[in-house]
């Protein structure tokens, strides 16, 4: 452990360049192994770990602090007596603003890294190129059985355009680096009522560059366990909290101003709508649906008629 420390060159006097921003919660199992992956990574910058234990109620706590004693120039821990999580008050983006690091990378407390010149490579290029605001890479999901394969595929595997972000393309939340520009959430986007919040930052990031996949990285680690907040959920629950979100940043866009955006997620509720109903009920959506845009269609064509008429 201690020779994977000195990698991390440790300075006190200085402002460190990067932020870890961990958050973990009953993971005693796996906390180490996360910490050990943050530890082991090779820079010629200094970086701090902002670990944050939302009153677990196992052994997390204290493992944290047994590192925290070791490294206390490098990790600094936020520790609750009362769930924050349930109470509709994440740690995130709050542990954003105690950021120090001109860049952020994120990883929950059962993931890890596997790659030690991770961050490396994704500061240097974001700081070569000031017009991206967010480095990713592969993710390879796995349980204690067996893994399950890299999270992203096909097209989700290429840099994203900053419209692309700003529609919330999916992207593996373990594996980013992002520059330190999220402050607070707005109203329409507090995890209460869009639960996918990641998402929701990949969209405000949009608005400052765009996004760079480095398929040179190695795969992170993405644990699938009981207690895991989203990979454990039921299909249909996952089906809801991507519906909440696709609306709660609808109305952001649409409070914004910004007509495309707004269309764009609304257009998404409306899927997601349609593909949380019965078979039966979705067919009357449609018929339903339909019926509308004829109706309107209509409408819109007789006061084109009569425009040109008086003309």
């Amino acid at each position: 452990m201690d020779a994977l420390a000195r990698h991390t060159r440790p300075d006190c006097a200085k402002t460190p360049l990067l932020s870890i921003v961990c958050p973990t919660y009953n993971q005693e199992a796996f906390i180490a192994q996360t910490l050990d992956s943050f530890l082991a990574q090779q820079t010629d910058f200094s970086f701090e770990i902002l670990v944050n234990d939302d009153a677990s109620t196992d052994n997390t706590a204290r493992i944290i602090a047994q590192y925290v004693e070791r490294y206390p120039q490098i990790i600094r821990p936020f520790y609750h007596e009362e769930n924050q999580y349930r109470q509709g008050k994440p740690c995130v983006p709050d542990l954003f603003l105690e950021a120090r690091g001109r860049y952020i990378a994120f990883c929950e407390g059962d993931d890890y890294w596997t790659d030690p010149r991770k961050l490396q490579l994704q500061v240097d290029f974001l700081e070569s190129h000031p017009d991206y605001v967010i480095t990713y890479h592969d993710a390879m999901a796995f349980d204690e059985h067996k893994q399950h394969g890299i999270q992203l595929q096909g097209d989700l595997r290429r840099d994203a355009s900053a419209l692309e972000l700003q529609k919330a393309r999916p992207i593996s939340t373990l594996t980013t680096c992002f520059r330190n520009v999220l402050t607070s959430m707005p109203p329409e986007l507090q995890i209460r009522i869009a639960p996918l919040n990641d998402l929701c930052w990949w969209s405000l990031l949009g608005a400052h560059g765009k996004g760079k996949f480095m398929a040179e990285i190695k795969p992170a680690a993405y644990r699938l366990h009981a207690g895991g907040i989203f990979s454990m959920r039921s299909d249909k629950r996952k089906l809801h909290m991507s519906l909440q979100t696709a609306s709660s940043l609808a109305n952001y866009y649409n409070r914004l101003g910004n007509q495309a955006l707004y269309e764009h997620f609304l257009s998404q509720s409306v899927c997601l709508s349609l593909a949380a109903l019965s078979p039966a009920h979705k067919v009357k959506a449609m018929l339903t649906v339909a019926r509308n845009v004829m109706v309107n269609l209509g409408r819109r064509l007789r006061q084109a008629t009569r425009k040109a008429y008086v003309q």
